[in-house]
């Protein structure tokens, strides 16, 4: 859906929408699908296998869930997440999943129109955020079922294809076609924009000179509030702009991707903003010499570029892979089914309890326990020298990469260096929040260290999903800790139980279904 009707013309303003997710993965699919006015109620013919859940659900039956409270229903519940609502909302949708059991969802959803909050997805591609960019092969670590959303069955979406032992497991070209399908059969697209870029969001505040922002940032760049075309406002000021509500409304700025690559500016006005931009943005670099050179790569996407255009085969110097999670092993198995050698460089020994490979049964993954066993049989010995299929070397780390295509190996008191065709380092990825003030580091856990999925996620309230640090900003899925689609979706129930609240609260439930300001 086009921005231009609104932001091509001069205007004293811009649009105000109630909400602005900024990314159209599964968690920004499944809020838009929350705010859309549908609703989960207890299906009062189920029965949770909790009985003290059971009894809470019980109590307050003829209310949706977005309507309760969400820390009475989610104390005491144990689950893979460390946010609360995303393990209540998982045992509503998958009943002890986690020992095994495929029991129904205990909710029925039931739509009501006067419940719909207007909201604008924006996201790079079409809905379903990064699965459009994996590869078509791999399976899913997730079973196909904990992949879908809530009201679509995924099995029949997809027909229920099955393939072997690990047949529950689904390729990401399925994911995405579900995705883009979900949108379509909820009716959704409505508040869907593709191929759009944010580029600034900041909270937007009356101009008071030479004082800071109300988050303590003075500095602008590119996501300045200046003075043309937005009433006067400026964003060195601490007098924040209100949306008649009593919060303050946030700019979001960036740039829409037409035809003919024509790049068509925006601005909208938001009372809130969530972030659901997932974590795949930026991935993690070594930081060694050469790091930068031609043949290093950071995406397996390069590897099956290398392949599909036949710069690599049999006979080429091996390929080095960096890391030791499922990304690595993904790209070594795709090296060695395309007959392609494999250097394979980690640091951690094989006995690691860490090691994702360990927490994975070995009948539903066995291409990653085949990994593993190279991993842990086929270890370097500078005696025998390599493998001629693949070669591990299990605490080890790479020291450079040299402009003559070697690399420089650093093992337990020894230097090694090989000559490779191209060098996978895949240790892992980081959000990119470069459209925040200072990349959104003080959003983070630890403000005084980079935002990070695992090590440091944007600290937020437990049951609204909403920045300790900054009101009417939003943070769900891997920003949160939320890996897994399967816990994620906790993030859009929290978040649209809090705004659903708020603006009955305030008397502005909600208009007629339609988004007015696109």
């Amino acid at each position: 859906m086009p921005l231009l009707e609104e932001t091509a013309l001069p205007q004293e303003h811009p649009p105000t929408v109630p909400v602005v997710i900024i990314g159209n993965g599964p968690s920004g699919i499944c809020l838009s699908y929350l705010l859309s006015g549908y609703k989960p109620y207890l299906d009062t013919t189920a029965v949770h296998p909790n009985p003290i859940l059971y009894r809470k659900l019980q109590e307050t039956k003829h209310l949706p869930i977005t309507e309760q409270d969400l820390e009475y229903l989610s104390e005491g519940l144990e689950g893979r997440s460390r946010n609360p609502v995303a393990v209540l909302f998982d045992t509503l949708l998958h009943p002890n999943a986690d020992f095994g059991y495929e029991f129904p969802p205990v909710l029925q959803w039931r739509r009501d129109k006067q419940q719909h909050i207007p909201h604008l997805v924006l996201g790079r591609a079409t809905p379903g955020g990064a699965w459009h960019a994996m590869e078509g092969s791999m399976l899913t670590i997730s079973l196909g079922i904990w992949m879908e959303l809530p009201g679509v069955n995924y099995r029949d979406l997809t027909n229920g294809k099955r393939r072997d032992v690990t047949s529950d497991r689904a390729t990401p070209e399925e994911i995405s076609s579900y995705y883009r399908n979900y949108v379509k059969l909820k009716g959704l697209q409505k508040n869907f924009v593709d191929n759009t870029y944010v580029t600034s969001v900041q909270k937007l505040c009356r101009g008071h000179k030479g004082e800071g922002l109300e988050n303590g940032h003075t500095d602008q760049g590119d996501g300045e509030v200046g003075n043309g075309g937005n009433g006067g406002f400026e964003g060195n000021g601490v007098e924040c702009l209100n949306s008649g509500g009593g919060g303050a409304l946030w700019e979001v700025r960036g740039y829409q991707q037409v035809q003919n690559d024509t790049h068509v500016p925006f601005s909208l006005f938001a009372e809130n903003v969530v972030l659901a931009t997932g974590a795949s943005d930026s991935p993690v670099r070594l930081g060694v010499e050469g790091e930068d050179l031609p043949f290093v790569f950071h995406s397996i996407s390069d590897l099956g570029l290398a392949l599909s255009r036949r710069k690599l085969d049999m006979n080429s110097d091996p390929v080095l892979i960096v890391g030791a999670g499922l990304s690595a092993a993904d790209a070594v198995l795709c090296a060695c089914n395309s007959n392609i050698r494999v250097l394979h460089v980690f640091r951690k020994n094989v006995d690691d309890p860490d090691l994702i490979f360990k927490q994975l049964p070995k009948t539903l993954y066995p291409e990653y326990h085949k990994v593993y066993n190279m991993m842990c049989s086929q270890t370097y010995n500078a005696s025998v020298g390599l493998f001629p299929d693949y070669t591990s070397f299990s605490e080890h780390c790479v020291v450079s990469f040299q402009s003559d295509m070697k690399c420089l190996l650093q093992g337990n008191n020894s230097l090694k260096a090989f000559k490779i065709s191209m060098a996978l380092v895949l240790i892992g990825t980081n959000p990119n929040l470069f459209f925040l003030k200072g990349q959104g580091q003080y959003l983070g856990q630890d403000p005084t260290k980079p935002v990070s999925c695992k090590q440091n996620p944007i600290d937020i309230h437990p049951y609204t999903f909403e920045c300790t640090k900054e009101p009417g900003l939003f943070a769900m899925g891997p920003l949160v800790g939320d890996n897994f689609v399967r816990f994620l979706k906790g993030g859009a129930l929290g978040i649209a139980s809090c705004l659903l609240k708020r603006l009955k609260k305030k008397g502005k439930l909600i208009s007629n279904g339609g988004n007015n300001f696109i």
